[in-house]
């Protein structure tokens, strides 16, 4: 069974000129679209894109939600092979990255 990981970005808000992209979405597509491409190349997989609240302070005292777009990519991990357990490690023996 793989295991995999995951990587969560902030989605582009504003495109990027180039020649033959006139219109703002066309512009916003092609940002987008080399977003996707970078990260496909380090081996990334696109998931979905998701809005998420966010709760942001506001002043000293008050706070405020805020929603952010964000996309979702995952990649296969390579699991490492002890050679006293031929079997590799199980998902049960992985912790995952920065949650201790």
């Amino acid at each position: 069974m793989p295991i995999y990981e995951y990587k969560v970005i902030p989605a582009p808000t504003r495109g990027r000129k180039a020649p033959g992209f006139k219109t703002p979405e066309a512009r916003f597509a092609l940002g987008l679209e080399d977003m996707l491409n970078i990260m496909g190349q380090d081996g990334w997989d696109y998931q979905r894109s998701d809005i998420l609240p966010s709760e942001e302070r506001q002043g000293f005292t008050s706070s405020h939600t805020v929603y952010r777009s964000v996309l979702v990519f995952r990649r296969e991990t390579v699991v490492s092979v002890d050679p006293a357990n031929e079997a590799g490690t199980t998902p049960s023996e992985v912790e995952p990255r920065g949650l201790k």
